[in-house]
């Protein structure tokens, strides 16, 4: 997970780059995205505190206070934190003290002196606060790197299970449940895996979550999934044939995508326009004659959301940063083919790239 010198650092750049700068004396945030980032405070998703993040007072000398209700699960111990104070809201013996987030606020008193709310909508001062996180998140510290590293295995690892089990006559479901398996296995720990995991015949259905759609012989199933571990994610892509060896037809589109990958490979790094990446992976396509099929964007960015800043798209206006981690993923879908789309994730760096996932791309 994130580390406490990380956590305090990012505290501190956070207070030097508001513009103009508060006149009192703490932060109050409350959107999970920024407890994680500037806090390492996460809520297990699959545990009954799921939805209910806590407060965080953060001082100008990046002295963070934590406010959480006592029914919490235990990933909100590994919090980075100079202060915590768990509040009691439910004993199993007497009802609630109301709603969850009111019975924590009350705690907080936050008309006194020196006090406002900064990180919810139509708050003063919450659009400047957000806009700068946001920029603040493009650039990925150190330790947003090893988590995500840590998360692009476990991802490796749910790929590796589906080009040796994948087979003709499981659903998409069945398929789902095994690299969900995997994933678990990797990580050691509950995670959550979603994303396409579907047959894709066409430009008809291009993705979609598993259903129980069975697998026939020939099928061309996208596995275009994400792992999530304390808010982070990867999301990096596989395109299998299924139960039989590629068609002449299918095989030139997989290797359409390669070209076209390594087209747009070609232009990451620091200080190049989204939209000339964009441009690379298409005109790769339209030198073929096969632009068309390819209607989505390019690659997008990655880490506590997804997609986030930076778009690789056609109306592209962003510029790569050093320190961006972004995908690439050409794809192509022909009516009577099928449709393919691989994917890999990217550190942006000044003179290139450093690919953070390693999974292998191949239809069978």
């Amino acid at each position: 997970m994130l580390t406490a010198e990380g956590c305090r650092q990012r505290r501190l750049d956070l207070w030097q780059r508001l513009d103009p700068p508060p006149e009192h004396d703490y932060l109050l945030l409350c959107d999970p995205i920024h407890l994680m980032y500037l806090a390492n405070f996460w809520v297990d998703p699959i545990s009954l505190g799921a939805g209910f993040p806590g407060y965080l007072l953060v001082r100008k000398d990046g002295h963070a206070k934590l406010l959480h209700d006592n029914r919490m699960p235990k990933s909100v111990a590994q919090a980075h934190v100079e202060e915590r104070r768990p509040v009691p809201w439910y004993d199993g013996q007497s009802p609630g003290k109301g709603p969850r987030q009111l019975a924590l606020l009350e705690t907080v008193n936050p008309t006194r002196a020196g006090l406002r709310f900064h990180d919810r909508p139509g708050e003063i001062y919450a659009g400047t606060l957000i806009h700068t996180v946001a920029d603040m998140r493009r650039q990925k510290y150190a330790d947003e790197l090893d988590l995500l590293r840590r998360i692009m295995r476990i991802t490796e690892a749910g790929h590796a299970w589906a080009r040796a089990n994948v087979r003709a006559g499981m659903t998409e479901l069945d398929v789902y449940s095994g690299v969900c398996a995997a994933c678990i296995r990797a990580a050691g720990l509950p995670v959550i895996v979603y994303g396409d995991f579907a047959v894709c015949p066409g430009p008809e259905r291009r993705g979609g979550p598993p259903t129980d759609r069975v697998l026939e012989p020939g099928d061309m199933m996208i596995l275009d999934y994400s792992v999530v571990l304390g808010q982070y994610r990867s999301d990096f892509t596989n395109t299998l044939v299924v139960g039989k060896e590629p068609t002449p037809d299918q095989d030139r589109l997989y290797r359409l995508c390669l070209e076209a990958m390594a087209a747009g490979e070609k232009e990451l790094r620091a200080g190049a326009a989204c939209l000339t990446v964009y441009q690379a992976v298409r005109d790769a396509f339209d030198k073929h004659g096969m632009a068309e099929h390819f209607p989505h964007h390019a690659g997008h960015g990655l880490g506590l959301t997804h997609p986030e800043a930076p778009f690789i798209v056609r109306q592209a206006t962003e510029t790569l940063r050093a320190g961006d981690v972004v995908t690439l993923e050409p794809g192509l879908y022909v009516a009577g083919i099928g449709g393919i789309r691989i994917e890999h994730n990217y550190l942006i760096t000044e003179g290139g790239f450093d690919r953070l996932s390693n999974h292998t791309i191949a239809l069978r």
